[in-house]
């Protein structure tokens, strides 16, 4: 379970960062819109768009570019990065929200729902995606990235290895679960394609990025300095199983002196083709 309140503290802190560090966010971000812009034949038209966890506004930028004529409506839950994202953009047609998705009351519907990297974030993604797909209007669009579970499978596998060296119950390591592509078609599928299989059409993608650091500690900074460190509710670690974690990945996961590190990049596509009745 996210502790909310501590996700919008860590996000607000470091927008500042944000964009220096979220190297495989920006890339996420790119293939997200090429995957959307390939089937949007409307890129012209005044469509009304929401992007979910806009962040300092990296991927809102890319919709402008993509859509010039869109109303968008940009959503964060962290005041911070919605301040930052703000100062980037003059125009009328872009309204900033700070706001908790999951629980903001949203009145409007939309042609396109996107999220880049934010779905890892939800505490009830399913009620949340059906809430979405009640905004979405007909003929509409839900396509979002999100992390799987092999992200930092080093860092995991390295957990694992100091708690069974050191003999402790480790169990997984305390930060928030990642679905795997299957988990998340499944959910789709459950809640909106087998409810009306004419009416909807799924398409995923996975892809794996890798950075590479000097040392661990520049890595775990790393993810701090955007804001993405531990938000879990259940945020206990041990000082002697932490250094034994860092220890052995150095040893385990270095290639050609630096460190490894794995992103697992989902993408998911839901298109809604109902139509309303005559």
């Amino acid at each position: 379970m996210i502790d909310k309140n501590i996700l919008k503290k860590n996000f607000s802190r470091n927008a500042v960062n944000y964009d220096t560090y979220a190297t495989v966010q920006r890339k996420m971000a790119h293939e997200l819109l090429k995957t959307i812009s390939l089937e949007r034949k409307d890129i012209h038209d005044s469509i009304d768009i929401l992007d979910i966890g806009c962040g300092t506004g990296y991927f809102t930028e890319q919709l402008v570019r993509c859509y010039p004529n869109a109303n968008i409506t940009a959503v964060d839950i962290a005041p911070g990065m919605i301040e930052y994202a703000r100062k980037k953009f003059k125009s009328k047609k872009i309204e900033f929200l700070c706001a908790d998705i999951e629980e903001a009351e949203m009145n409007r519907k939309y042609d396109l729902i996107v999220s880049n990297a934010t779905f890892q974030w939800f505490n009830q993604l399913e009620q949340t995606i059906i809430k979405l797909d009640a905004m979405l209007k007909n003929n509409g669009m839900l396509a979002f990235s999100t992390f799987g579970p092999m992200t930092f499978c080093e860092l995991h596998r390295s957990y694992k290895m100091a708690g069974d060296k050191l003999n402790f119950e480790t169990g997984p390591l305390p930060v928030q679960k990642f679905l795997s592509c299957e988990e998340l078609l499944g959910i789709c599928r459950k809640n909106l394609v087998d409810t009306s299989p004419s009416s909807y059409k799924v398409a995923s993608l996975e892809k794996h990025e890798y950075e590479y650091f000097d040392t661990v500690r520049d890595f775990l900074i790393s993810v701090k300095k955007i804001g993405a460190n531990n938000s879990n509710c259940d945020r206990r670690t041990n000082p002697a199983l932490i250094k034994e974690m860092i220890k052995i990945y150095e040893t385990a996961f270095t290639e050609g002196n630096r460190i490894k590190v794995t992103y697992h990049c989902i993408f998911l596509k839901v298109e809604k083709r109902k139509t309303t009745p005559v």
